[in-house]
């Protein structure tokens, strides 16, 4: 099994000028403990899920930008981007400027949008769920072109792009892989076999998640895909280091499913120790499974 570390939580002790600092540090620990990818969250508010929504929170890719010179081999990415907060074409060539700079390591995590609160209080529309979902295809769309050598016009319902110029081009490729997250059967899940290179799904139980997966699997029949080409992720079933027996039977369970990587994220207000006791205690036998 393998891992990512995902840092949802900017609020530890001497922020703001720990927080710079602190983030290298967690995502160096993360990489030296053998993680796949860091990845934050793609959000302006805290969500009130996790504290206020006047909690720090960090711009996600001017973050990403400073993690990628301070470590070497993660890949980097949001989970997942809002499909809301930036126009399409600007969001491709934020993604590949990442890519360049961190020397191929990017990830594109997509997402339909869903935190209202910062939409409205940043001043960013946030149109109905029907109209997020068509925007997010068209992104999709958009961002396959501008990742290929067609740089000519793109006409969609919402968004229309008179050239899809994209130099320098991504350093991996085809592209840089793209992440859907969420687990709507009818659109993110087909979206993930028509355009996708990984899903992220919540640990919802194992008969959820079977479902889920069989639901993608058909998907990719029905456009012709091999369901082996897509990466099938899972954000962590519990807290990895507060209760590591507990964790890794969730794991081993959802493997059975065919989950290939987890998304563990750190506890607490000292993100570099948590990792650093994940990476002792839990981090090796999860490789096991």
């Amino acid at each position: 099994m393998r891992f990512s570390v995902h840092v949802y939580n900017f609020t530890i002790p001497g922020e703001p000028q720990a927080l710079a600092p602190t983030l290298a540090e967690t995502a160096r620990r993360a990489e030296q403990a053998g993680a796949d990818a860091v990845t934050l969250m793609d959000h302006y508010f805290q969500m009130e899920t996790v504290g206020r929504s006047e909690d720090p929170m960090l711009e996600g890719y001017t973050a990403l930008g400073y993690l990628a010179a301070v470590t070497e081999r993660v890949k980097l990415g949001l989970l997942v981007t809002g499909v809301t907060y930036r126009h399409p074409g600007l969001l491709a060539k934020i993604a590949t400027t990442l890519d360049v700079l961190s020397g191929g390591r990017a990830i594109l995590g997509l997402g339909a949008a869903w935190y209202e609160r910062e939409h409205l209080g940043l001043g960013v529309p946030y149109p109905s769920m029907k109209e997020r979902f068509e925007r997010l295809e068209e992104t999709l769309q958009i961002v396959h072109q501008m990742w290929s050598d067609d740089d000519g016009a793109y006409e969609g319902k919402h968004y229309q792009l008179a050239e899809t110029i994209c130099h320098p081009a991504p350093i991996q490729q085809p592209h840089p892989p793209i992440l859907l997250g969420g687990m709507g059967e009818k659109k993110t899940l087909r979206f993930v076999a028509e355009y996708g290179d990984a899903c992220n799904l919540f640990p919802a139980g194992v008969d959820v998640i079977r479902h889920k997966l069989e639901v993608l699997d058909q998907h990719c029949a029905d456009v012709g895909r091999d369901p082996a080409d897509i990466l099938r992720t899972l954000q962590s079933p519990g807290d990895a280091v507060k209760d590591p027996e507990k964790f890794l039977e969730d794991v081993a369970a959802y493997a059975e499913l065919g989950i290939q990587s987890v998304s563990v994220s750190p506890h607490g207000p000292d993100p570099v120790a948590w990792v650093s006791e994940f990476a002792e205690r839990t981090a090796p036998r999860l490789a096991e499974i």
